[in-house]
């Protein structure tokens, strides 16, 4: 942890040497994602509710996945550009370091502009649990956090699956962006809009529904029965990155340098 740290330190550094820039790209990443909120706020002035779920409903979910993918994105991001490392050979410079490839990788870059993002996702949390009639208890708020915690998991460990493709093909692969930006977009929602499958896909495969939907019934009192698996439902997401890490293992036993 100390030598992650070091990585943050010194690539916090370097961009804030151009501050401007940095601050320009912060706000911008903190404009961004209110237009996505003005159509789901559009959206419910015409129809009112989806599936019984209100618009503030709907905004904590909203804050709760893109603060998470903010996350993700700002300390996560060597992973989300590791097939650039596999191209021009870089990693293998990795490979003789004696430390963890996991920690090398996550540390080759930081996306602190993200801050923006996570800045707007915070001001829609703060709106969305002023506006709900539940009583907010500090179980609540522990399971709150712990939601977010495991989104940030979840989109980091597609990340990682995503990076591990690019020992097989070196660069990285669009359809990716199918869990992750795709993720993103289909989770700001309750998972219980969509169709059966997609849901179960997403509830048992990936495990977004244990972060946007089950912790979320409790959150507003719409639970039945125990609440007890509710509250639970964000460890799956944390769990994910375990299977994530073996694959890319194998994928690091498996690669074979570029040459360049």
């Amino acid at each position: 942890m100390k030598l992650y740290g070091k990585y943050i330190e010194v690539l916090f550094k370097s961009q804030m040497q151009y501050r401007t820039s940095f601050w320009l790209l912060a706000f911008g990443q903190f404009l961004i994602p209110f237009s996505v909120l003005a159509g789901l706020y559009f959206m419910f002035e015409r129809f009112g509710q989806i599936k019984g779920w209100e618009f503030s409903e709907v905004a904590l979910c909203f804050s709760i996945i893109h603060m998470s993918y903010a996350l993700s994105e700002c300390f996560a991001r060597g992973f989300d550009s590791f097939s650039a490392l596999v191209g021009n050979g870089d990693f293998d410079r990795f490979l003789v370091r004696p430390r963890s490839t996991v920690l090398q990788v996550l540390g080759s870059k930081f996306e602190f502009s993200r801050v923006g993002k996570l800045a707007q996702s915070i001001v829609v949390l703060g709106w969305a649990v002023s506006q709900q009639l539940a009583d907010w208890t500090m179980l609540k708020v522990l399971v709150l956090l712990f939601m977010i915690v495991s989104g940030v998991f979840i989109f980091t460990g597609i990340f990682i699956l995503a990076a591990t493709m690019c020992f097989w093909t070196v660069q990285g692969l669009e359809i990716a962006n199918i869990f992750t930006d795709g993720g993103r977009e289909m989770a700001q929602y309750p998972l219980n809009i969509y169709q059966k499958w997609v849901t179960r896909f997403f509830t048992f495969i990936i495990p977004f529904g244990c972060v946007n939907y089950l912790p979320l019934l409790y959150l507003l009192d719409k639970t039945t029965g125990n609440p007890l698996p509710y509250t639970l439902a964000p460890l799956a997401g944390i769990l994910f990155i375990v299977p994530c890490l073996l694959v890319w293992h194998v994928g690091v036993r498996h690669y074979r340098s570029t040459g360049s």
